[in-house]
């Protein structure tokens, strides 16, 4: 009687050619098999690390072929493939990628807490369109990895002027969570969060 609202895999594309990033892509496919015997409607990806990014055009364009290759797989079985924006991955990278990738099955993995800018809402307001799957977290965070408080109301506006009708996961990664998350649950809710 749960509902499965995705599952998520720890990959990185941003690998040079080779037997790695070979690896990499077969590990995601099976997870999209296993994702389709659980009949989720999405599986998080990682499009890879901005560091390794960075290295070269070359790393930008390998992630976009093997998104391409998932992104086709994961259509035969009508599961949306989700992009985090992870990885200090900046909203301009994560656009590119989206757009580059011919396919409808691909989308956005919208984690609040994870644009380390100095605009992180604005960059939630460029992606959020694009978003399979939101993770609402209950901290943001500086350039400088410094926390502070998310703000709910935003963060559902957001959501809501984007049209937003998907699933909104809560992620919980702060101290005392038994006395929190319900706090913090509650909080949403009164924001139009169900």
């Amino acid at each position: 009687g749960v509902s499965i609202t995705g599952t998520a895999i720890g990959n990185n594309f941003s690998k040079p050619k080779g037997a790695e990033l070979k690896r990499q892509i077969a590990e995601a496919k099976a997870w999209i098999d296993t994702a389709a015997l659980f009949g989720a409607p999405h599986i998080r990806f990682f499009a890879g690390e901005m560091h390794q990014f960075e290295e070269g055009r070359d790393r930008v364009e390998n992630a976009i072929a093997a998104l391409q290759e998932c992104a086709d797989y994961a259509g035969d079985y009508g599961i949306f493939v989700g992009v985090e924006n992870h990885g200090a991955m900046t909203p301009e990278l994560l656009l590119e990628i989206i757009h580059a990738v011919d396919s409808p099955w691909i989308g956005i993995n919208l984690d609040t807490g994870n644009f380390f800018t100095d605009t992180p809402y604005a960059d939630l307001e460029m992606c959020a369109p694009y978003a399979v799957n939101v993770q609402v977290k209950a901290q943001m965070q500086t350039p400088s990895r410094e926390k502070y408080p998310a703000d709910y109301e935003r963060v559902v506006s957001i959501l809501k002027d984007a049209n937003y009708q998907g699933y909104v996961a809560f992620e919980y990664e702060e101290s005392d969570p038994w006395e929190e998350v319900p706090r913090h649950l509650e909080r949403l809710r009164r924001e139009g969060v169900r």
